[in-house]
């Protein structure tokens, strides 16, 4: 829509050319039909047109000018425009309107005496300082002045008589528009009061102001004149003003009206469109919270204006109608919005420091925020809106409300309830340590089409760098139904995985970078077709690093394929598929590990130990055969167990049943028990050093394993 104009103090969707939306075409066209009316009965006067603030008075004056100053013939109005928040005293104020009024008329002969007259009168009332200053005067012309004051007929009187009499000859009224005047001091008020209803009456003259009558007799009764008297205030206003126009009521039809092209003039500037889950959401939002704040055409505009000015380069960032609630409790509540950054971690479930709080009732929690809100200056009225519009953008918000909730939701929509997305909205950009949208689409796009590109680094940079987020957002568009290059991308994450910088996340840092990539190998390679697996899980093993994040993968999604399926034609061809992928997993192991068979157990890097833990999940068969070797041959059972069940698992059981199955896979417990026989028979002993520590002490749990295991006889 071109016609929306958000930035400026001017009317709004609201021309000339355009739909009359709130009927203030028809307004002004009464207005002027009243001023006729009032100069057929009377040489001047004072109108009044009254409304609260931001209800389109300013709308309705300049659809009055522009229309009297369009249809101006020989006997229609002049318009003169004087703005009273300029000048702080009754002089210069006086200066300024016989100065607008002199400018309004035309500059021909006809109304050269009428120009003079008007001038003259003003600078017999004023001060000469101020004569000089407004005329221009140089030194020369100020000699001059001060002689034609001495000499000639200057006295305000005889100069108002002139003029009155010289706008009496020339037959046009002349209005003199002043808007905001509930915005002055009660000194200024006054001031002006005085100048339109005493200075000012001359004939031909007439003045139209506007303003908020509420704001209006408040300020009169701050003056000295009326005193704390609002019956005393109104009385005054009623002897200035002659004629009383109430601005019709914006009725909830009008601002709806108003709401609607609004949003669609952001919409249509961002190229954006609501989906129909938006507009239900939106509707909710608007008709329970966001209506009864909504009321005035400014009110309007100041929203949407802001929505205009921040959205930039979020459009396709955030959800449109998050970003739409947000701004309203920026612009509406700005110390309530500034709680939602102190408090990001509470809001988006993500806190680990207030354990209290998953135990309480709902009630609390929405008492901990009524607090919250009134500290932030929120108003009793506005108190249950607030926290129901917070409801609507965070799960833990709505839960307390008695809600059901459901996060993957949030984050489908990148709503500001999610921790991926809260920073876009807190910013009004994306931040450098996030990825855009359409980078990311872009970076998929370029992996599935195996087509380089600055895109598809960047993701991968920020899969190595920011796992976590990176592996949640790949998983929104998977839940979403976005077409992922799946083999593309595990192809792309296997020689990444052992080099992830990503700090643990999550309650006691449990939530590792690597624990993040085996959740998204396993839907990827769910995604893929069982035939294809194979081949795209052997391409992965071929770094060392790949080859672990493709026997965890194979291991995660083959332990929901074991089962036990009544389709034993289905059956067969998932086993078909699983064994061909552990062969050539196990395979690539086998060649990654091959290095290693001529070093001691000391020289095992650590990444040659995770490949050994990682081959049970092969052909543990394999790996059982290929230690053995090592242990008849070089190796010694005790150090290379000691250095499989490194010493910082301290503070748990060195071998549980976990433990114990994964060296019955890697070893054999009956090899394990005759390798390390002699130790185990003999006595524990005190050991001497750290080392010498974990050794009797995995010593010690293997001997008690041994006794607790059931006979072979």
């Amino acid at each position: 829509m071109a016609d929306a104009h958000f930035f400026n103090d001017e009317p709004f969707l609201d021309h000339e050319e355009g739909p009359d939306l709130l009927g203030h075409g028809q307004y002004a066209q009464h207005v002027i039909s009243l001023l006729d009316r009032v100069r057929a009965q009377t040489e001047t006067g004072v109108l009044a047109l009254i409304g609260p603030w931001g209800s389109g008075k300013s709308s309705v004056l300049g659809k009055v000018t522009r229309r009297l100053r369009e249809t101006a013939n020989d006997d229609g109005w002049l318009v003169a425009e004087l703005n009273p928040w300029l000048y702080s005293d009754l002089e210069s104020l006086t200066l300024a309107l016989f100065s607008e009024i002199r400018e309004a008329l035309p500059n021909d002969g006809r109304w050269s005496e009428a120009r003079e007259k008007i001038g003259g009168f003003g600078k017999a009332i004023s001060p000469l300082g101020k004569v000089t200053a407004l005329f221009g005067l140089d030194s020369e012309g100020l000699i001059q002045e001060v002689s034609n004051r001495i000499s000639g007929d200057t006295s305000a009187s005889a100069a108002k008589h002139k003029a009155e009499d010289a706008l009496r000859k020339a037959g046009h009224p002349v209005l003199v528009v002043m808007d905001d005047l509930d915005r002055l001091t009660p000194e200024e008020l006054l001031v002006v009061f005085k100048l339109v209803r005493l200075v000012g009456h001359l004939p031909g003259v007439y003045y139209l102001i506007s303003f908020d009558e509420r704001t209006l007799l408040d300020v009169l009764q701050r003056s000295e004149l009326v005193g704390n008297s609002e019956p005393r205030a109104r009385d005054f206003m009623e002897k200035i003003i002659q004629v009383r126009m109430d601005l019709p009521a914006f009725r909830e039809r009008d601002a709806d009206t108003l709401v609607n092209r609004s949003l669609s003039a952001v919409l249509a500037s961002h190229s954006l469109t609501l989906t129909p889950n938006d507009q239900e959401r939106l509707s909710e939002a608007y008709y329970r919270y966001l209506q009864a704040r909504l009321r005035t055409p400014r009110a309007i505009k100041r929203f949407f204006g802001q929505v205009d000015a921040t959205l930039g380069q979020l459009t396709g960032n955030v959800d449109i109608v998050d970003f739409l609630l947000v701004t309203f409790l920026r612009t509406s509540e700005p110390r309530a919005y500034q709680l939602l950054w102190q408090h990001r971690a509470e809001l988006t479930g993500t806190s680990m420091d207030l354990p209290s709080h998953r135990d309480e009732r709902p009630e609390q929690g929405i008492d901990r925020w009524r607090i919250r809100l009134q500290s932030a200056g929120v108003a009793e009225q506005h108190l249950d809106g607030v926290i129901g519009l917070m409801g609507m953008l965070f799960a833990p918000v709505r839960q307390a409300l008695g809600h059901g909730i459901n996060l993957q939701a949030i984050a489908l929509r990148r709503g500001i309830g999610s921790i991926d997305y809260f920073d876009r909205y807190m910013v009004f950009g994306v931040p450098d340590d996030d990825l855009p949208e359409h980078t990311l689409d872009t970076a998929l796009q370029q992996l599935a089409d195996n087509t380089p590109g600055t895109e598809a680094d960047e993701l991968l940079l920020r899969l190595r760098d920011d796992t976590q987020r990176i592996t949640r957002r790949i998983g929104y568009k998977r839940a979403a139904g976005t077409p992922l290059p799946a083999a593309a991308l595990l192809k792309a994450a296997a020689p990444q995985y052992g080099h992830l910088t990503a700090a643990p996340q999550g309650a006691l840092g449990l939530f590792t970078a690597d624990r993040a990539m085996d959740f998204l190998a396993k839907d990827l390679l769910t995604d893929l077709a069982e035939p294809d697996r194979p081949a795209i899980l052997k391409i992965m093993a071929e770094t060392p690093d790949g080859a672990v994040l493709a026997a965890r993968t194979l291991q995660r999604v083959t332990a929901r394929n074991d089962s036990d399926s009544p389709d034993h034609t289905q059956a067969a061809a998932t086993l078909d598929w699983i064994d061909e992928a552990r062969s050539l997993i196990s395979h690539e192991i086998a060649r990654h590990l091959a290095p290693s068979a001529s070093r001691s157990v000391d020289e095992l890097t650590e990444r040659e130990i995770t490949l050994i833990w990682a081959w049970r999940h092969t052909k543990p068969e394999a790996a059982r055969t290929w230690i053995n070797q090592r242990l008849d041959q070089a190796w010694t059972t005790l150090d290379l167990v000691a250095v499989l069940l490194p010493p910082d698992r301290a503070l748990f059981p060195v071998i549980n049943h976990d433990t114990l199955q994964s060296l019955d896979a890697l070893i054999g417990l009956e090899a394990l028990h005759n390798h390390l026989g002699p130790l185990l028979d003999a006595p524990a002993t005190n050991p001497d050093n750290s080392q010498d520590e974990h050794r009797t002490r995995i010593l010690q749990a293997l001997r008690e394993h041994r006794g607790n295991a059931p006979s072979n006889g």
